[in-house]
């Protein structure tokens, strides 16, 4: 039987990694999906600018929310680390730098919002220009604001490729979650750059926007049921087969540290 402990059970740790990307994650349809259909009226800048002013705070919520996901995921990524790295070392590495590539351009793509607040302000140096100016400005860093979440996918999109092979490859976590990450990588990878190579691409089209329907990771009308998918996907393992999935975990485990002390000893060996 195995024994159940919190530094090989492969149960412990999914349900960690699993419970961090739910609480990280959590402000994130707040952020770019409930404030911008509440704030934003598209080719509208007078009134977006009119709606920001009247709900400033809410705005500047959505700002906070975004940061905090974003250093949130950092710790997301480190779980998902310790959890994996039994399987492959260097995908587990890859992942990870996919994340802490994807981190920095999401934090400083808020710098656009907080722009649009400067714009707003009312200061004296702004006075140059006119209020329909102004409130044209403001609705040009918000698109760009939406264009940096695109730039900022396309590393969100590749972690997933390592990651699914890794889940796919672990023995114990379901191959069929793997694969489903692996395939929302290229569906996240393709529609970040339709947006960028089609001008008139809005994200309908349903073979581009397939990681809506295969991944927990995104932004579109699935965020929160996507999360909660991937959230059941790590962490709820069928009862009936706990016990084999950490049988495997164990099983990677001891052949990693005895390949690595196979390893060792053939050095031992070429120094003599």
């Amino acid at each position: 039987m195995t024994t159940r402990t919190a530094e090989t059970s492969p149960l412990i740790r999914a349900r960690g990694a699993g419970f961090l990307y739910v609480m990280a994650n959590l402000p994130a349809p707040f952020a770019l999906l409930y404030l911008p259909s509440r704030l934003i009226v598209r080719g509208d800048a007078a009134a977006t600018a009119n709606n920001i002013m009247a709900s400033e705070s809410l705005f500047r919520l959505g700002i906070v929310s975004n940061l905090f996901t974003s250093i949130a995921n950092i710790f997301v990524v480190l779980a998902l680390y310790q959890l994996l790295k039994v399987v492959n070392k260097n995908m587990a590495s890859l992942m990870v730098i996919f994340v802490l590539a994807a981190v920095p351009i999401g934090m400083l793509n808020e710098l656009t919002q907080f722009a649009a607040l400067l714009l707003l302000s009312g200061a004296d140096y702004l006075k140059v220009f006119t209020a329909s100016q102004l409130q044209a400005l403001v609705l040009l860093f918000l698109n760009l604001h939406k264009y940096g979440l695109n730039i900022a996918q396309i590393f969100w999109g590749l972690w997933l490729l390592p990651m699914g092979y890794l889940v796919f490859k672990s023995g114990f976590l379901p191959r069929i979650l793997g694969i489903l990450l692996m395939i929302g990588c290229f569906g996240y990878v393709i529609q970040s750059f339709a947006v960028f190579l089609l001008p008139n691409y809005n994200g309908k089209n349903v073979l581009l926007n397939l990681p809506d329907i295969t991944h927990a990771r995104g932004i579109g009308t699935s965020y929160s049921s996507q999360r909660l998918a991937r959230y059941a996907g790590l962490s709820l393992i069928k009862p009936d087969l706990e016990e084999t999935y950490e049988s495997n975990y164990v099983h990677k485990i001891r052949a990693t540290e005895s390949s690595s002390a196979q390893r060792g000893g053939e050095t031992c060996s070429q120094r003599r």
